[in-house]
């Protein structure tokens, strides 16, 4: 044999040895132990929250509190609650349509009705009114929680609302999103996301139904508006806690087991809330025990249930929401104001009768009305669902479909042809686009080598990283024995984790490839033991995104591995939607670090979202504040022109 021949012949063997061939089932064996534990993410993400909860402020006298309250009322309405809302739609006077009467008995009368909340989106209600009513009399708005199909109609609260009739008190009965005649499955909670999506924060959706209630009732001719109540339980209390704080003109609010602060959700894993209830931004500004304090000294009675078996139990949450909030009601003697009741009478998750009495002798109390010691009985007053029923108009908008309709109305500015001009939009688009992921730069700040493998040609590393935000990342590094320094690097990112990425980290491997196999925040190790989707609930409602702590993370981790190989770029493999748009973003704030971008599994577009659609849950770090409002995908890929796209 020649030396030419010879030479060849050695290339040949040194190729096939440093393309060792793996398998996808060699590779899983190794990748499917976890490096960090559920509980450790747990912890690491609850450090990072409570951080960032906004510290209630000292109150130096009632006036001064009554001028902070108000600018705080106004930053949580304008920059929160009606974040990209049409100011026509926000403005829009209530148009209540009598749907006609529901037969009764003596002493009061009930009547349908039927309003829209934004354009083609109607809910119904039902009003209650005092047999032969005189002049100006108070009135209360009643809104309910998480009840399904009984909706409006539910028990405790026909009961409720006929006691409150039969005593003098207007009372309007709301039907609530997702439930009653609105429960259909565009209408679950989940699907505020999707509006956050297209560029309107789902709160705001929630808050004008309930407030268009107000103000029905703050027009109605024989309500006296001093005389203004909320109350309701679970979601209901939610919704009284956050109507009557931001909402100055309800005088009385009796909140029944419906919030606890931030700070109090935190250590309660099962307190985590709906997309509503964890609204995007608004803990940047103001925790539920802010609104508490709001209220002061407009009278507020706080019921909550000894041994609730849902949610908020009431010595958990007392701390936060009353002790210390009776400081701001003490401000201008009006302590007395602020009231507390535990249920023990069923002790669960209620608005029976102990805690029903309790609400009426408080709004009677303050309504200067005769004392409600009892409950007047009204248990063969009790409609039917179907004697509830108002109607709705057969084309009603969802939740989802307004998002739809919101999504179809996008527009965005062309990419410029003429190079500066296309340098300059590149430069605002990467700024607009960390502000829309809050993209915050990360460090890996120790990668800690916690095991390895060394056999049938393949090496491995597994790394636990700690960035410098707190919130670790995990990963575990592979290439064939003989491959050499400076061979080329892929990181590995799929939507099941790096236990479900054995196909692309065998393929990436058998090509000669070093190649790390990552997982990032809510996704394979680090992914929380409670319920995942919430606590990304939770990250955007203290200001921060998931989405762009994932970019960072994986920006940030590129970085030591670039260092650690000598590569000069980095090349991307991910699978699946979530994965995909990780690898985007991070490739359009970080172009110069990367160098190719395989995508499988993925999606052509943001619409995909809306048009499967993919439920929050499935995907919780892509329903990003303004995300689609502002960038497609494709508009990513062009913030990123030395990036090589492949699709497969």
């Amino acid at each position: 044999m020649n030396e030419k021949l010879f030479a060849t012949f050695l290339l040949f063997l040194s190729i096939c040895n440093v393309k060792a061939q793996t398998t996808p089932q060699q590779i899983e064996a190794l990748v499917k132990a976890p490096i960090q534990s559920a509980d450790v993410t747990s912890y690491q993400l609850r450090e990072f929250l409570v951080e960032r909860v906004p510290l209630l402020p000292h109150p130096v006298n009632a006036e001064q509190w009554t001028i902070d309250s108000r600018r705080l009322r106004e930053k949580v309405l304008g920059e929160v609650v009606f974040h990209g809302w049409p100011r026509e739609w926000v403005d829009a006077p209530v148009k209540m349509e009598d749907m006609g009467s529901i037969p009764t008995g003596n002493k009061y009368r009930m009547r349908k009705l039927r309003y829209e909340v934004v354009p083609g989106l109607y809910t119904t209600a039902v009003l209650y009114e005092p047999e032969n009513m005189k002049g100006r009399i108070p009135a209360i708005l009643n809104v309910n929680g998480h009840v399904g199909a009984p909706g409006k109609a539910v028990e405790y609260k026909q009961k409720r609302c006929i006691n409150f009739a039969l005593r003098g008190i207007l009372a309007l009965n709301l039907e609530w999103i997702g439930h009653g005649e609105l429960l259909q499955k565009e209408n679950y909670h989940w699907y505020a996301g999707h509006l956050d999506l297209v560029g309107l924060n789902g709160v705001g959706l929630f808050y004008l139904a309930m407030r268009k209630g107000l103000d029905y009732l703050y027009d109605h001719p024989n309500v006296d508006r001093n005389k203004l109540g909320v109350t309701g339980l679970s979601g209901g209390g939610w919704q009284t806690i956050v109507l009557s704080a931001l909402d100055e003109r309800v005088t009385v609010s009796v909140p029944v087991a419906g919030f606890a602060s931030f700070i109090s959700n935190l250590a309660t894993r099962a307190d985590f809330s709906d997309n509503e209830q964890q609204p995007t931004d608004l803990v940047v500004t103001a925790d539920y025990a802010h609104f508490v304090a709001m209220r002061a000294p407009r009278p507020t009675l706080l019921i909550y249930n000894a041994e609730d078996d849902c949610c908020f139990r009431a010595p958990l949450v007392k701390p936060l929401v009353y002790d210390q909030i009776r400081q701001y009601f003490q401000l201008d003697n009006h302590e007395d104001n602020l009231a507390w009741h535990e249920n023990t009478d069923p002790g669960t998750h209620n608005y029976q009768l102990d805690n029903r009495q309790q609400a009426y002798r408080f709004f009677t109390k303050h309504f200067d009305l005769p004392i409600a010691e009892n409950e007047i009985p009204v248990d063969a007053e009790i409609k039917s669902e179907e004697e509830m029923r108002v109607g709705l108009p057969a084309d009603n908008l969802t939740i989802l479909g307004l998002a739809r309709v919101v999504a179809s109305q996008i527009q965005r500015q062309a990419v410029p042809t003429d190079s500066t001009s296309k340098e300059r939009w590149s430069a605002a688009e990467q700024s607009a686009l960390q502000k829309i992921v809050r993209y915050e730069p990360l460090k890996v700040t120790r990668a800690w080598a916690v095991g390895n493998t060394k056999n049938k040609g393949l090496e491995s590393i597994s790394y636990r990283f700690d960035l410098s935000n707190g919130i670790g990342a995990t990963a575990i590094s592979f290439k064939a024995i003989t491959v050499p320094d400076g061979a080329p690097v892929t990181i590995v990112l799929n939507d099941g984790g790096k236990k479900a990425a054995g196909e692309e980290i065998s393929d990436n491997v058998n090509r000669g490839e070093h190649v790390l196999a990552v997982d990032l925040l809510l996704s394979g190790d680090i992914v929380p033991p409670d319920d995942p989707a919430r606590f990304a609930l939770a990250v955007n409602t203290v200001g921060s995104r998931p989405l762009g702590i994932r970019a960072a993370q994986l920006i940030g981790i590129s970085n030591w591995f670039k260092h650690l190989t000598g590569a000069s770029r980095i090349r991307l493999d991910s699978r699946g939607i979530r994965s995909q748009v990780t690898a985007q973003v991070a490739a359009a704030l970080a172009p110069s670090l990367f160098s190719e971008l395989v995508i499988r599994e993925g999606m052509q577009s943001f619409q995909h979202l809306l048009d499967a659609p993919v439920e929050f849950p499935a995907a919780p770090e892509l329903f990003c504040l303004d995300l689609y409002k502002n960038f497609d995908l494709d508009e990513l890929d062009k913030l990123a022109p030395g990036v090589r796209v492949v699709k497969r």
